[in-house]
């Protein structure tokens, strides 16, 4: 990687080492209220390191965080820095309020959408058995964790329904198919612990 390199944009030079680069990284990422993309993070350098490049320092710096409170975490949207979910309960001393606890029928609800998708609200009501109301499917757009993204070409067109990168994002997931096996799913499970898993800055 060449150390002559032109002045950015702001004014300040490109850094000349790995490990300046990764301090840099280190400053955005630490800072950003939501993860950042490769586009974004190359972006900070200019374009002038290649995506590998970057991809390696992000993979240097994860390592060195390991251990450590926080941690670098690749997910669906980019790359973020995340507080430890074994430190979350000494931070909710300082923060007591309640994440929301999700009913039943929309943690089942969001299961069926996130290993069937996408699905109609008619798959879902077929899969569980039981009329899906309106509020369920409100409750999981509002979260941001569902949306619609098409429609089926049948009478009526109705809604197709999938989860989104927010919702991978707050599981801490770089894909659906980092979610876990189908069978090790509990539908009862408080889904509330990846709303309070937070980014380290705010």
């Amino acid at each position: 990687m060449s150390t002559a390199v032109p002045d950015n944009a702001a004014g300040a030079a490109l850094p000349a080492t790995p490990d300046e680069l990764k301090r840099v990284l280190e400053a955005v990422l630490l800072s950003a209220r939501e993860p950042l993309s490769m586009l974004e993070l190359r972006q900070i350098f200019n374009d002038q390191i290649t995506a590998d490049a970057l991809r390696s320092l992000l993979d240097e710096l994860r390592s060195e965080w390991q251990g450590r409170p926080l941690e670098l975490l690749p997910v669906a949207s980019g790359w973020r820095f995340r507080t430890r979910a074994e430190f979350m309960p000494y931070l909710e001393r300082l923060h007591p309020e309640k994440a929301p606890r999700y009913s039943r029928a929309v943690l089942e609800t969001l299961a069926i959408i996130a290993y069937r998708q996408p699905v109609t609200r008619g798959d879902i009501e077929d899969i569980r058995g039981v009329t899906v109301a309106t509020q369920v499917i409100r409750v999981l757009e509002e979260r941001g964790w569902v949306d619609v993204v098409g429609h089926r070409d049948t009478p009526g067109r109705p809604a197709l329904l999938a989860t989104t990168k927010k919702f991978l994002d707050d599981l801490g997931l770089r894909s659906l198919a980092e979610l876990p096996a189908l069978e090790q799913i509990n539908p009862t499970v408080d889904l509330s612990d990846a709303q309070r898993q937070t980014p380290a800055a705010g």
